[in-house]
């Protein structure tokens, strides 16, 4: 995969002029795909592309639901780990990672962080709004959650969410306690996990008319999603204000990020709030009704594209996420590729896509 390599080798991580690499890298991707997944190659046959010289543009990339990922193993390559999505549907999508994968998103996730500057070599206290490790969990919004409290040195870590033997439970109280100590140090705090979680605590201190003034240097990072409380989504005004008013963390410390287990991309949002596409991942938003790609400021389904990983034939996938993507140049920030704003997410009854198409040319595939 020399040209993967080249690719997450890109020392600036919004660089617009990558484009060509990009498709040589997928279409490198595609070729290993096809030749390692009969699945794959069936589901690509079934749509008409079969080699890389069908492919001139990253729309023509054959493109997977997340949907059939929930509902069946797809398997590329050797690998070295495995992770899983979250199973909030009932069922769980299975990526697996080799470790050429693993290297390049290494440097990924040092690039964009170190460029949004989330690195820091100054200790910190951890409080991860999310999972705390456990055998039983190969979720990898846990792993993710975990890994990034090693963007600093961590003090500590403090888990809101627990295993018990009725499984994961959340700890409020824990951290309220936890809160009222770390105040009173000098170590910034810095808070990384679900947005639901984290929207929760600062609602459970606002009604019990408690607030915390936590040290300078301070963070809340947010990863995951809303995940079933999406329906309790706060707006980002809301949920700004609140951080202001129970922890003292200012609008301009609170990083947000977007991914998907089957697209281990790192988006992280600018200093504006967008989430800029960084040079190793493309995004094409797709008319629900027809699959066909949409213009700029254009609402659809939201494809996401990457050739970081060949143990699993995560090349293109759609989401059930709804989005639009805009004009990234005149964005104050100064970076120039577009930005992918989410406004929704469709229920899988109601996305006519090419699901149901593409479960019927797994035809014989055991699902």
């Amino acid at each position: 995969m020399k040209l993967r390599r080249k690719l997450f080798a890109s020392k600036d991580p919004y660089d617009t002029s990558k484009s060509d690499l990009f498709l040589d890298a997928c279409k490198e991707n595609f070729n290993h795909l096809i030749n390692n997944c009969d699945d794959y190659k069936r589901i690509c046959d079934g749509l008409g592309v079969h080699s890389a010289d069908d492919i001139s543009k990253v729309e023509d990339i054959p493109v997977i639901p997340t949907m059939l990922m929930k509902q069946h193993d797809f398997r590329s390559g050797r690998y070295m780990i495995m992770a899983t999505s979250s199973g909030t549907s009932g069922k769980m999508s299975r990526v697996r990672f080799e470790f050429g994968a693993l290297m390049a998103a290494l440097k990924m996730s040092l690039k964009v962080t170190r460029f949004h500057g989330i690195v820091s070599i100054k200790p910190c206290r951890y409080i991860v709004m999310g999972y705390k490790p456990h055998r039983s969990n190969k979720t990898a919004v846990a792993k993710t959650a975990y890994l990034t409290t090693f963007l600093t040195p961590a003090i500590s870590r403090k888990f809101i969410l627990k295993y018990t033997s009725e499984g994961y439970k959340p700890d409020f109280e824990g951290i309220v306690k936890a809160l009222g100590k770390y105040e009173k140090g000098k170590a910034p705090v810095r808070f990384m996990g679900f947005p639901s979680y984290t929207f929760f605590l600062f609602r459970l201190l606002e009604e019990r008319g408690l607030s915390f003034k936590l040290p300078k240097g301070s963070k809340i990072m947010l990863g995951g999603g809303w995940k079933q409380f999406y329906q309790e989504a706060a707006d980002k005004e809301t949920f700004y204000k609140l951080a202001k008013k129970t922890l003292n963390i200012d609008e301009e410390n609170i990083v947000e990020f977007y991914g998907a287990v089957e697209h281990p991309i790192l988006y992280t949002d600018c200093s504006h709030h967008h989430f800029h596409v960084p040079v190793y991942s493309n995004i094409v938003i797709r008319d629900p009704d027809t699959l066909e790609p949409l213009e700029l400021e254009k609402t659809g389904l939201v494809n996401l594209i990457s050739p970081l990983c060949k143990a699993t034939p995560i090349l293109s996938i759609m989401t059930d996420d709804l989005g639009i993507l805009h004009d990234g140049s005149n964005c104050p920030c100064g970076v120039k590729s577009p930005y992918l704003e989410i406004v929704g997410r469709v229920a899988p009854d109601d996305i006519k896509t090419c699901a149901a198409g593409a479960a019927d040319i797994l035809q014989g595939v055991k699902i």
